[in-house]
Formats: C-alpha cells, sequence, structure tokens
C-alpha cells in the first residue's frame, strides 16, 4: 500500500514535464542571507559617504566663495588712514585729497602748517623762519605777521584779530584758518572721530550723486576692502572718478573712498560757489606790438652809445640797458644808471625799462642768490633801492633777469618778483620778468605767478646752446623757439608774452680728445662726448664775415630753420648756424601766429641794419 502510494506521488499527467530542483545558488542557507544583507549595507554604506564628501565639498566651496565675494564688514584704522600718529594732530583733507595730518586745534581754533598752505590751499603765503615773519602779497599791499601776535600790518596800517594768528612748534609754523580764509577761497569744517578738518576750495561745476540706500564708503573699490564709514539714503556724496563697478567718491564730512556704482543714483552737475571776493592784480598794457632790445651797458661810459643804438634801429619801441647788479648778498644795488640815457630815449619815443640782474657783476652764483633772496629784509633792501633809482632817473619800467635761482630757491624768487610788483604797481612801472624756456629743470621760476603779478613774462628763447655747452648746435633753433612760446602759454596769457631772439650766433670749435682724455671720462656724462668743444660769440655780420673768408658753403638745416656751414682747418672742425633775416623772420612769425605782446632781441648793435626793416613787418 505504501509502495502504491509512494509510485502514484512520482506519476505526472501526460505531457507534464517532470520539476527540476532550484539551483544550488537559489538555495539560501542563513549565513548567506547575512552575507547579502551585509554587502548592501556596505553598498548603502558607500553611497552615504561619498554623499557626505559631496555636501563637504560644496560646504567649503560655498564658505570659499562666501569669503570671497561677501562684503566684509571690517571697519578701517583710521588714524592710519589719516596718517595721525600721536595726540592732538588733526588729520587734514583738502579738496579731493588726503594730505598729512599737519594740522592743530588750540584755543577753540583750527591751525595749518605753512607746508601744507604753500602747496595745497594758497601758495601766496610766504613763511620767513630767518626773521620770524609770514608775509602775502596782496596787489598795492604786503600783509606781514610775526609770532604770536594777535596783530598785522597792511602795508602800513596796523589791523588785531580775535585769536593768534601764527603759532610756532619747533622748526613748524602753524597759520590761522580763519586767517587763510580771509585772503582764501575756501570753507572748512572740524569733525571729530579722529580729529579731522575738511577743506574745500574747489568751487565751479562739481559732479555729485545722491545715494540709494544705505552703504559703506570703503577704503579700495571692493567689498572686501575695510569700510570707512557709513552714508546713508539720500546723502549726497561728491564724484571723484569710476573705476568699474565703484566710484571714488567724498563725503561731506572728510572721507575719500569707494561706493558700489548700484548704490548711487544718476550723477548730477551742480554749481558750488562762496561768496568771496579776492582783490585783482592789476597790471599795465601797452596799446601796440612791443618791439624791444636789450642794451649791453658794462660801464656809465658807455651810456653815451644809446643816440647811435637808438639811430641804427628803426620801429624800437622799448629799450632794457643792463644797468642794475646785486651788489652782494646783503642786497644792495649795484647801479650805473643815467638820467640823460633816459631822456635821449624819450625824445625818440622809446620807453626805458632797465635790467636788474644777478650774475655779470656783485653776486654771480646760485648759492648767493639763495642767501640774499631767503631773507625778507635783504629783498626789501634792494626793492627799495630799485625803486629810488627808477623814481630818480625817469625809467620806465624794471627788467628782471635773474639767471641764478636754484630749485631751493624758487619760493624765495617768485616771493621777491611778488613784492616788487607791489611797488611797481604803487609806482605806475612796468614790470617785466626774463625766463628759460621752460624745462622739466627751471620749474621753480613758477611762471605761471608772474604771468599774474607780473605785467609781461619774456621767453629767452637763445642759448639753446651756450658758451660751456658740451657739444655744437644752433644758438636758437625754430623748434626751440617755438617749444618756449608753446610751453609758456599754458600758463601765462598771450598778451602778457615776449619772445626774445637773438642777434648773435656762436662759432663753434671742434677738436678731437686725446686716449687719455676719453680714458679719463670713461662711464662719465661728459665721456659721451668725444670732442673737445670751445665756442665765440659773433654779431650778424661778423658771423657773415668769417663763413665768407673760410670758402665754406652755406647749406640750409630745415629743423633748424638755419643756414649752416662747417669747415676744417688741421685737426680742427668748426660749426656755425647763422642768424640772418631768415631765421629772425621764422622766429617773428611764430610771435605773430601766437598773438604774442611782442619781440625782445639780445642785444642792440649785434644786428644788421636791414634786420629791422625785416622786424617792422611784424610789429606794425
Amino acid at each position: 500500500m505504501e509502495e502504491r502510494d509512494r509510485i502514484n506521488r512520482t506519476r505526472r499527467p501526460a505531457g507534464e514535464q517532470p520539476r527540476r530542483r532550484p539551483p544550488s545558488s537559489a538555495r539560501r542557507s542563513p549565513s548567506g542571507r547575512r552575507l547579502q544583507s551585509k554587502r548592501r549595507r556596505q553598498r548603502d554604506l558607500y553611497l552615504k559617504m561619498i554623499l557626505l564628501i559631496i555636501l563637504l565639498i560644496a560646504a567649503a566651496v560655498g564658505i570659499f566663495l562666501w569669503k570671497k565675494y561677501s562684503p566684509s564688514k571690517e571697519s578701517a584704522d583710521l588714524k592710519k588712514y589719516y596718517g595721525i600718529e600721536k595726540e592732538g594732530q588733526l588729520a587734514v583733507i583738502v579738496n579731493n585729497e588726503v594730505v598729512e595730518p599737519h594740522g592743530m586745534i588750540d584755543d577753540g581754533k583750527a591751525y595749518i602748517q605753512y607746508d601744507v598752505v604753500r602747496k595745497y590751499i594758497n601758495s601766496r603765503f610766504y613763511w620767513d623762519s630767518g626773521e620770524n615773519v609770514l608775509l602775502y602779497t596782496l596787489p598795492r599791499d604786503m600783509v606781514s605777521v610775526e609770532v604770536g601776535s594777535k596783530d598785522y600790518m597792511v602795508s602800513k596800517d596796523k589791523k588785531s584779530a580775535e585769536y593768534v594768528i601764527l603759532k610756532t612748534e619747533g622748526n613748524s609754523a602753524y597759520i590761522a584758518l580763519d586767517f587763510i580764509q580771509q585772503y582764501t577761497d575756501i570753507d572748512y569744517e572740524v569733525y571729530d572721530d579722529p580729529r579731522r578738518i575738511m577743506i574745500v576750495g574747489d568751487w565751479g561745476e562739481t559732479k555729485v550723486a545722491k545715494v540709494k540706500k544705505n552703504t559703506q564708503v570703503r577704503q579700495r573699490g571692493g567689498v572686501k576692502s575695510p569700510v570707512l564709514t557709513e552714508i546713508k539714503k539720500k546723502d549726497e556724496v561728491t564724484v571723484i572718478e569710476s573705476e568699474e563697478n565703484w566710484k571714488k567718491v567724498r563725503t561731506k564730512d572728510g572721507f575719500i573712498g569707494y561706493v558700489k556704482k548700484n548704490a548711487l543714483k544718476k550723477e548730477e552737475t551742480k554749481m558750488f560757489s562762496r561768496d568771496f571776493k579776492e582783490e585783482e592784480f592789476t597790471s599795465i598794457k601797452k596799446d601796440y606790438t612791443i618791439n624791444m632790445a636789450w642794451h649791453n651797458v658794462t660801464n656809465s661810459s658807455a651810456n653815451s652809445g644809446v643816440l647811435e643804438k637808438i639811430a641804427n634801429s628803426k620801429g624800437l619801441t622799448t629799450i632794457a640797458p643792463t644797468w642794475y647788479h646785486v651788489k652782494d648778498t646783503e642786497g644792495n644795488l649795484e647801479s650805473i644808471s643815467s638820467a640823460e640815457y633816459v631822456n635821449y630815449a624819450h625824445q625818440s619815443n622809446i620807453e626805458v625799462w632797465a635790467a636788474v640782474r644777478d650774475f655779470d657783476g656783485g653776486i654771480n652764483s646760485y648759492e648767493e642768490s639763495l642767501e640774499f633772496l631767503s631773507s625778507t629784509s635783504k629783498r626789501e633792501k634792494l626793492i627799495n633801492q630799485l625803486i629810488a633809482e627808477a623814481l630818480q632817473v625817469g625809467i620806465d619800467g624794471i627788467n628782471v633777469d635773474f639767471e641764478k635761482i636754484s630749485e631751493e630757491c624758487g619760493e624765495h624768487y617768485i616771493q621777491f618778483i611778488r613784492e616788487l610788483s607791489v611797488r611797481c604797481r604803487q609806482n605806475s612801472l612796468v614790470l617785466s620778468v626774463d625766463n628759460y624756456v621752460p624745462k622739466g629743470y627751471n620749474m621753480q621760476y613758477d611762471r605761471k605767478e608772474q604771468g599774474i603779478v607780473a605785467d609781461y613774462v619774456i621767453i629767452m628763447g637763445y642759448d639753446e646752446h651756450f658758451g660751456g655747452s658740451p657739444e655744437a648746435g644752433p644758438v636758437s633753433s625754430y623748434n626751440f623757439v617755438k617749444e618756449g612760446i608753446e610751453e609758456t602759454l599754458k600758463e601765462v596769457p598771450a598778451e602778457k608774452v615776449i619772445s626774445g631772439i637773438p642777434f648773435f650766433t656762436r662759432l663753434w670749435k671742434e677738436i678731437p680728445k686725446s686716449e687719455q682724455e676719453l680714458a679719463k671720462q670713461e662711464g662719465t656724462e661728459e665721456g659721451e662726448y668725444p670732442m673737445k668743444v670751445s665756442s665765440e660769440a659773433l654779431g650778424m655780420t661778423a658771423a657773415e664775415s668769417v663763413v665768407t673768408g673760410s670758402g665754406a658753403e652755406l647749406t640750409r638745416d630745415e629743423n633748424a630753420k638755419q643756414d649752416y656751414a662747417t669747415w676744417t682747418s688741421g685737426n680742427e672742425t668748426y660749426k656755425i648756424w647763422m642768424e640772418d633775416e631768415k631765421s629772425i623772420e621764422a622766429k617773428l612769425k611764430l610771435m605773430k601766429d601766437h598773438k604774442l605782446a611782442g619781440t625782445a632781441a639780445w642785444a642792440l648793435g649785434q644786428e644788421k641794419k636791414s634786420t629791422w626793416e625785416l622786424i617792422l613787418k611784424y610789429v606794425n
């Protein structure tokens, strides 16, 4: 029975496939299931770790970007920003510039150091540390103040302020800003934290903008730059310049920094001014084109030659005899003036502008000119003598020819010109000032200020190559004169400019240097020149005679706009650039084209008579 039952269980219906046993891999033991679960957990762990790493990287990148591009809240060190190093210093801001903290508050008044006043506020203030006096030049008066005083003098009139005007601290002089404001078109305000003073004098059209929303002014353009100050919606700032997404601005209370462009409304131009009227420096202006020449008078006897010089000229309006020299560093005057000379000139309807010089007699060095001009009492002494001489002999003007002015001497020299201009204005004397062609090394002559206080500014358009020049060249090439005129006109009105031209040239002699001489000069500036060069000055007629006698042929130097000749004799080479009617005419055209006040020539007696006919064509 049991056997039959077993056989019946194994029988299958017809067509039914026998059942197979599942593969061994499908048959899981408990240990197999545990292994599978472990592997699944490991896989999930790996995925979680990868996700965590991605999240950490994303967080790090986010932090990096936030640190890089989010605005910094760091405040700038304002004492460092304003340059404050010790207690009591007053930071100074003038217009759009933070200057050194050379100010102080004393007895409730703001004081500014002299050097800052002169450089940034009003250069017409002058401090004489040797004589402890502060000066200010008005058109017809000199203002003077002594240290520690509330009183000051305007010429001979005594006036008083309610405060001490001038104080000193060590070697520094401090001027009360209220006194400066009395003569200067400025406004100012004092602020705290840190103590600073905002001085404004850049009146006229100014770009401004309103603030759209509360924002920060930063020390530099960039969100990471330290914050100088906060500004509020509707505040107005002065716009200095634009830099990509930032604008450089000045706040009302003296912070100069950067604001994002999108934090400001559209710029607009406003007109700012202050109720201030500065006294005007008046000038004597001739109603004709000036035709002037210097007369090189070396002694009193030479004055008698004036009649001959006038007779040989034509159309001369002004003669400038070299009568006056600064005798010594004490400011004494050496004079060879002549009232008779003046009478002869006046009879010919010619004005006399006598020249005063700081060379060729008396003092003759940069050091001596500095010693003399840096003393207020010595300047005054010379000016008093000059004015007395002018009134005694009846001259019409004074011509200043100071050629020994160093950079250090510049501020003292221009103060002398200011002071002399006051006395000339008081006595109706013409003041003219001689100047080199403007170059970087002679900017101390301050032609701009001369153009304000003097009547005429004369350009000495010669000595391009001078007596001690290390190389031969023209005395007055066309481009040299042109440069002199164009550069001077950047600072001086054309109606005050006189173009000086030469009636002379130079004959140059060149000799090759020996091997020993060249070896000694190796590595020096002088070593750049392989020739020993000397020269002599020749008038027009003498120059023509030298060229004719040499048998040399004149050729045209188109750059110089002059005729040129060269020849040799043994080992000597001679060169000459001619000054004649052709070269003079080119220079006169420049004078006419630029509508200058006139022409001046050095010197009478060196010209050909026919030159005057040419000059007349350009001065009439």
